[in-house]
């Protein structure tokens, strides 16, 4: 029972780990890292103390075992000494009676009487159950007990089993096994002295007496076993409990092993003689053999017990000794996400990789806390000037005004600038701008005022506690102090400027509506010339109507309410086309088509122009591959100021063309004139990029701006367009003509291809075509039409392009020819 108990401990030992090991897999050890460290270890501790139990007990169970199998050899030999000694005993006696004169005479002349009295005799000295005296035919001469037939038929059948051929001088002791009733009897026959010839047999019972004593000496159980006639088994005798001996004479030994009543027994058979009517079991008990060490097992038990709670403790410290600091820098690092970099990180003194970890993040701490205030500095000050940059300037306007004392912000722009730049370069410029930022903060501001310098040359003064007449008095101070000329450089510049004023409350209560404002009158005071402009309604009385349109404008994307228009382009040498210019329509909701004029400036204005152009480049590279089918070569989008100046677009670019599938080659990007010479630098690095991606770049409406060929020879443009104002004039204007004419010439010098617009008659085809210009534009081929009626168009054109012009049809001078006519180049 000890031993089960042993076995249910284990078990739940067992059980209870792979309940741990199927809850880590499910997810439910704990979250923490010192919960999992301290499960590692206990999961750890119980595998290796389930192995450890588990070798030890099939270890002890083995010696066990070999134990009682040691024990069982010990009864074996005890059993057989034991009935070896009976034997003897009864072996002498018969030997004595047959020695003996009177039972000699009497056996001679068959004195049954005499016999049967000697054989009493005999029997009652040596513990004899049975004897009898058998003559050399092997009849039984006398038998004890005289009156018991069952004994007189049971010793016969020993005789013919003993002496199967009844000897006449028999002389070997022998002995045999016979049944009286249950009872087995273990029978030996003395031969008699061979002048009478015969042997006497004496028989003892195999009784629980002689059981005791093997048991008594050994320990192991003794169990005698007879066979009946019928073949059944019955268990005679045993040592075993009265329960275990119910349980043996159910006829359950059958092997080598037996359980009774709960309790394993090795059983070891052992034959009394050759006959099988009886036989002996030893049986040992493994349970009891296992018994001394069930003590050991329990120590062991409470030793693992011991040790999963010292480990459970051990892993505890050891988990917090590392998580602490873990969490210490997760407390670190929440406090440098709320952007406090002052307070020093802990466990910096350790020398291990927590140590390690703790000073880096301390590193990072300090390095983050420098880059911040770079950051500060670099967002809220303008590192040219060393003024207040756009966002701090925005910043203390709003707080100026939300103070409810009235004042007035004032807006300044400087004249000619760009002159400057372009004349001086750059670096002479950036000098400028802060000579002028340092001669309005020592000249003008009064105590409490503010200089900023918002974006190029633009400065704002902000004028707290100011009203219009004051700030009107603070830039006329402006205007004396930048009309000084200024030296640089032992360059002397001569400065003006337009100065703008938006006052609070009076021109609005929020920050960016008053620099909206006062930059309205800026610009007003540019275009009347004067000196300072304060801001009139009657200026800016598009106002809420651009607020509206910038939101329906947002809606049209929103809503698919725009339309993509294609006007095709014509090669001149033979009529093809071979491609088309993207432009956009409005089809509003409730106003019909709304012309491009009333909406493109606009979005240039405020900068919505860079949707529509995404939206102009997503529209046109869905249709690429339909356009493509009818011959088309190339589509060309046109770009803004705005847009050259997005540092992102050429990548914004390559992502819709990569989700179309569609090569840049397809997609032409015109830039104008203006939009290239308002920053040269920045265009020139945009262009670059974009070239170096493959699309072709073109100069929309060439010749209308102020181009420098400086620029132009270190763009990398592939082709011009001809302005349409020089284009529809030529036949009738001689200027015009050459300037097509030089345009055409100049390109083609410069490896150029040249595209004419405004082509809106077949003599101007003709002239176009004569004077070598490459492709053309206008209303005599096609006026821009959606995009679905391209391919009707396609199919239409081919039978109507025109025929090249004949040679005669003007007189031209070659390309390069110094000397220029005065007719004019087309008729």
């Amino acid at each position: 029972m000890n031993t089960q108990r042993a076995s249910a401990a284990l078990a739940l030992l067992r059980d209870e780990s792979a309940a741990l090991a199927r809850a880590a897999w499910r997810g439910l050890l704990p979250r923490r890292l010192s919960g999992r460290i301290a499960a590692v270890f206990l999961v750890l501790l119980l595998i290796l103390q389930l192995l450890s139990l588990s070798s030890l007990r099939t270890l002890i169970k083995a010696n066990a075992e070999a134990q009682m199998q040691r024990e069982l050899d010990v009864a074996a030999r005890i059993w057989t000494s034991e009935l070896n000694g009976r034997i003897n005993s009864v072996a002498l006696g018969s030997s004595l009676l047959a020695r003996d004169a009177g039972f000699v005479q009497a056996a001679g002349m068959r004195d049954a009487p005499t016999i049967e009295s000697a054989l009493e005799s005999l029997a009652g000295r040596i513990d004899a159950g049975l004897s009898a005296a058998v003559d050399t035919q092997g009849a039984l001469l006398a038998v004890h007990p005289a009156d018991d037939a069952a004994a007189r038929r049971s010793l016969q059948q020993v005789v013919t089993d003993m002496h199967p051929q009844h000897p006449q001088r028999p002389q070997q002791l022998r002995s045999a096994v016979t049944l009286l009733g249950v009872q087995p009897y273990l029978v030996v026959s003395s031969p008699l002295p061979r002048q009478i010839g015969g042997h006497v047999l004496m028989g003892f019972a195999l009784d629980r007496a002689l059981l005791d004593n093997v048991h008594h000496k050994s320990s192991a159980h003794v169990a005698l076993l007879s066979t009946q006639t019928d073949g059944s088994i019955v268990v005679v005798g045993s040592t075993l409990p009265a329960v275990q001996h119910a349980a043996l004479s159910g006829g359950s030994a059958q092997g080598e092993r037996v359980v009774l009543d709960g309790e394993t027994m090795v059983v070891r058979r052992v034959r009394l003689t050759d006959q099988a009517s009886a036989h002996v079991l030893l049986l040992g008990s493994i349970d009891e053999a296992m018994k001394p060490y069930l003590a050991l097992q329990r120590d062991l038990l409470w030793i693992t017990l011991a040790g999963l709670a010292l480990f459970a403790l051990a892993g505890k410290y050891v988990a917090r000794r590392v998580t602490t600091p873990l969490r210490s820098l997760v407390r670190a690092s929440e406090r440098l996400g709320r952007g406090d970099y002052e307070l020093g990180l802990q466990h910096l003194e350790r020398e291990d990789e927590v140590g390690e970890l703790a000073r880096a993040f301390d590193h990072m701490r300090v390095n983050i806390a420098g880059h911040q205030k770079e950051i500060r500095q670099l967002a809220y000050w303008d590192r040219l000037t060393g003024l207040p940059n756009r966002a701090q300037f925005r910043a203390a306007l709003q707080q100026a005004v939300d103070s409810g004392q009235a004042g007035a912000v004032a807006m300044l722009d400087l004249d000619r600038f760009k002159h400057v730049n372009d004349v001086m370069g750059f670096a002479f410029g950036d000098l400028l701008l802060k000579a002028v930022g340092e001669r309005l903060a020592a000249q003008v501001l009064r105590p409490g005022d503010m200089v900023a310098r918002l974006s190029g040359d633009e400065f704002a003064l902000l004028l707290p506690c100011s009203d219009s007449a004051q700030a009107l008095v603070v830039a006329q101070r402006m205007a004396a102090a930048l009309a000084l000329p200024l030296t640089l450089q032992e360059q002397t510049v001569d400065l003006s400027a337009g100065i703008g004023i938006a006052c609070w409350p009076l021109h609005g209560t929020d920050a960016d509506v008053l620099l909206s404002r006062a930059e309205v009158a800026m610009y007003a005071a540019k275009r009347k010339l004067a000196v300072a402009l304060l801001y009139d309604p009657a200026i800016d009385s598009g106002s809420a109507e651009t607020l509206s349109l910038l939101s329906e404008l947002r809606r049209a994307i929103e809503h698919n309410e725009l339309r993509l228009f294609l006007q095709p382009k014509m090669a001149l040498h033979d009529g093809a086309m071979v491609g088309a210019e993207a432009l956009v329509r409005w089809m509003h909701p409730q106003r019909g088509m709304v012309p491009p004029m009333e909406f493109i400036p606009f979005a240039e204005q405020t900068g919505f122009v860079r949707q529509l152009t995404l939206w102009m480049l997503e529209a046109t590279a869905s249709r690429w591959h339909a356009l493509s089918a009818l011959g088309l070569q190339r589509v060309s989008v046109n770009l803004s100021t705005r847009d050259l100046m997005d540092p992102d677009l050429p990548e914004r670019i390559a992502a819709i063309l990569r989700r179309h599938a569609v090569p840049a080659t397809a997609i032409c990007l015109e830039i104008t004139e203006s939009a290239i010479m308002d920053e040269p630098q920045r265009a020139e690095a945009t262009l670059n990029v974009l070239a170096a991606a493959g699309h072709r770049l073109s100069i929309d409406d060439f010749g209308t701006g102020y181009s420098s060929l400086a620029y132009l020879k270190r763009l990398p443009v592939h082709e011009l367009k001809i302005d349409k104002s020089f284009v529809m004039n030529m036949e009738h204007d001689v200027a015009d003509a050459k300037i097509v004419r030089s345009t055409i010439d100049l390109a083609h010098n410069m490896g150029l291809e040249v595209v004419a617009e405004g082509v809106e008659n077949q003599a101007a085809w003709d002239a176009l075509a004569l004077l070598g210009c490459d492709e053309a534009q206008g209303y005599h081929m096609a006026k821009p039409m959606a995009a679905t009626e391209m391919a009707a168009f396609a199919a239409g054109w081919k039978t109507r392009a025109p025929a090249p012009a004949p040679a005669t049809a003007i007189s031209l001078p070659k390309v390069g020819q110094l000397a220029r006519p005065t007719e004019p180049c087309a008729s």
